[in-house]
């Protein structure tokens, strides 16, 4: 208590400053209206300053929340957009479906948590699992392309054998011929590329033509998977090979969505016996 006496009495001049300086700036604003109206106005952009700088922090801090709500917008756009797709269509009329459990695709959304890219053969790890009703053989893909397919699950994690890996192979068409072909990562050591193999050689394609999936595996017909940069690869006397830029950033995966087929063991089931009755 002494000390603080001291310090007081020690510095007392420029406190009876300080309180002389801020009456004499009050009462000058309280009684000339254009001093006040500075101060008002000043004091309004540094409150709104500060302010906008608050909104600021807390936006950036709320990125991750708005990142998962965007994920799962994404998630039910693309059932409806996929049950477009699907709608019966004649030359007199298009039905489209009401609810979008009647497609036949339903999606995920999960996190990447772990990625590879610069391996010959890439995983990536998923932070949903069995107990999110993820199986192995699902197909996973982003907004922008497709990413790979499931090949383990834990209760809580999946691993995803990456389009970048040599076992993987995709059912893809081209946009112009609608020709089918394989789309594989190949001897490629860029993540940016792939080839598509199998198409006739008597098939005109021309750089930048577009590439979609297909249908015929695991992911629905129509997503983009990249675009044709080189043509004319020899792999035989009746085929050729592509070589595409991907769509999918491979090196800058967030948020990807699991695709399940509703009806797959439908599918299998008949074409089992099928294949049983031969």
């Amino acid at each position: 208590m002494k000390n603080l006496w001291l310090f007081l009495v020690r510095y007392n001049a420029i406190f009876w400053f300080i309180l002389f300086f801020s009456v004499s700036i009050a009462l000058v604003v309280q009684h000339n209206s254009y001093q006040r109206t500075s101060f008002i106005n000043s004091s309004n952009v540094m409150v709104g300053s500060f302010y906008q700088q608050v909104n600021s922090w807390k936006s950036y801090l709320s990125l991750h929340d708005a990142n998962e709500k965007l994920a799962a917008e994404n998630v039910l756009l693309r059932q409806q957009i996929q049950n477009l797709l699907q709608a019966d269509t004649s030359a007199d009329s298009v039905h489209i479906t009401d609810s979008i459990e009647q497609g036949r695709y339903a999606f995920i959304v999960a996190n990447v948590a772990n990625n590879s890219v610069h391996q010959k053969s890439n995983y990536l790890t998923l932070d949903k699992g069995s107990a999110d009703g993820i199986e192995k053989g699902m197909g996973v893909i982003t907004s922008n392309g497709v990413v790979g397919i499931i090949l383990q699950t834990s209760a809580h994690f999946s691993s995803v054998q990456s389009l970048l890996h040599p076992d993987t192979r995709i059912s893809v068409t081209l946009d112009s011929s609608e020709v089918f072909g394989s789309l594989v990562w190949g001897s490629n050591i860029d993540p940016r590329f792939g080839m598509v193999r199998d198409i006739p050689n008597h098939v005109q394609v021309k750089k930048g033509e577009k590439v979609f999936t297909s249908g015929y595996s695991l992911f629905p017909a129509g997503i983009h998977v990249g675009d044709i940069v080189e043509t004319g690869i020899k792999s035989g006397e009746s085929f050729l090979d592509l070589k595409i830029k991907l769509s999918t950033n491979f090196s800058n995966l967030n948020h990807v969505y699991i695709v399940r087929d509703l009806l797959v063991n439908e599918k299998e089931t008949l074409e089992t016996t099928s294949q049983d009755n031969g």
